[in-house]
């Protein structure tokens, strides 16, 4: 039997590998920093025998909570990824399988690798209709790269899409993909028309070093860059710093930044209620938003979610928010669930990479609603 996260955004350590009904697994702490949560990891072992998983240190990952009513997904060719039998019983994580091959792979959520990643970011340049743009380097020396989709023009109004801040939250950028694709479809009538009135800037990977790294929350320094929007520097955040000098260049009137939440099995947002300067447009733009995303989709809803900022009490170091305040426009945190989405479950898969990249595209449909009001 052979265990191993040796790869693109693998985590775990081994325990104890002796027998295919003991095997036990820990998940390795962020560089730095005390979050963890995310795994990944190849199981080598004997197929057809029922094999039994332990994650031992799961009662004091970053969100505990999220292990309830969790599944894990296995692959055994890293494209389709199902769920398995899951149990937390408060102290361990217990992943039972009956593999029919060899080779299986287990992880938190479907992975984005840093090759699908590098994929996208050609592939949507080949397609004529948009420009690949280098923001500069993060700490371990990795690109920061920025897509601008459409023909920048007076009047045009400025869309940014962010997207894994947090790194173990993958399913942002498999919403990416989504959105990108139909974007980019010349015979889409939402996209073509989209881009007659927009201009996008799309980051799909805010964190290529803490996903490579096979990190949940935070950057190659252990930093939550989701903290970091009001004094990024290029010594701990470079990621943050070079986008945000982008939009206070370029401007924004709409922001989305994508992510994925532990405990919540839905799909919400969260606005900028608590923003000084939150105002009765900002207010409207959200409602038309949210409107016409539960109209598109019944994988949206609005009754779960976060709890609302009291006026003027936002955090101000989260992206949305200052986003929000810094240009006074329709600024969203978007989550997505890493179990299933409870409005609309489905055994096999869960919440999945393939119904993130649908909620990407159907988030267009939003979008077309707002912008001639941004």
């Amino acid at each position: 039997m052979k265990i191993t996260s040796n790869f693109d955004s693998g985590n775990i350590e081994v325990i104890q590998a002796d027998s295919v009904d003991n095997i036990q697994l820990a998940i390795r702490k962020d560089h730095n920093s005390d979050f963890y949560q995310w795994f990944h990891f190849r199981l080598h072992s004997e197929s057809f025998e029922p094999h039994t998983i332990k994650i031992t240190n799961v009662a004091t990952s970053a969100y505990p909570g999220g292990w309830a009513d969790y599944q894990a997904v296995a692959s055994y060719d890293r494209e389709t990824w199902f769920r398995v039998p899951t149990e937390y019983d408060g102290k361990e994580l217990t992943i039972h399988h009956y593999p029919e091959a060899e080779s299986v792979y287990f992880a938190y959520f479907a992975p984005y690798s840093y090759e699908r990643h590098m994929d996208l970011l050609s592939q949507a340049q080949a397609s004529g209709m948009c420009q690949l743009v280098d923001l500069g380097n993060t700490l371990d020396n990795r690109d920061m790269s920025m897509l601008v989709v459409g023909e920048p023009a007076e009047g045009k109004k400025k869309i940014w899409i962010t997207a894994r801040q947090h790194p173990g939250e993958t399913m942002a950028e498999w919403f990416i993909e989504g959105l990108l694709d139909r974007l980019l479809d010349e015979d889409d009538g939402v996209a073509r028309e989209l881009l007659q009135k927009a201009v996008f800037y799309v980051v799909p990977n805010m964190n290529p070093d803490g996903s490579v790294r096979g990190h949940l929350r935070t950057n190659a320094a252990g930093v939550n860059l989701n903290r970091e929007w009001q004094t990024p520097s290029m010594e701990k955040s470079p990621e943050v710093y070079l986008v945000r000098q982008k939009m206070l260049e370029l401007g924004v009137d709409m922001f989305l930044d994508i992510h994925g939440d532990e405990n919540l099995p839905y799909n919400f947002v969260a606005g900028a209620e608590g923003v000084p300067s939150y105002n009765s447009k900002m207010a409207a733009l959200e409602t038309a938003f949210k409107q016409a995303l539960l109209t598109a989709t019944p994988e949206f809803q609005t009754k779960f979610g976060y709890e609302l900022d009291a006026p003027g009490q936002a955090n101000l170091t989260i992206a949305s928010t200052w986003v929000a305040e810094q240009f006074k426009c329709l600024s969203y945190t978007f989550e997505m669930p890493f179990k299933d989405n409870a409005n609309l479950p489905d055994e096999q898969f869960g919440w999945s990479d393939v119904r993130s990249m649908k909620l990407g595209q159907d988030t267009l449909v939003a979008v077309r609603a707002v912008v001639d009001q941004l």
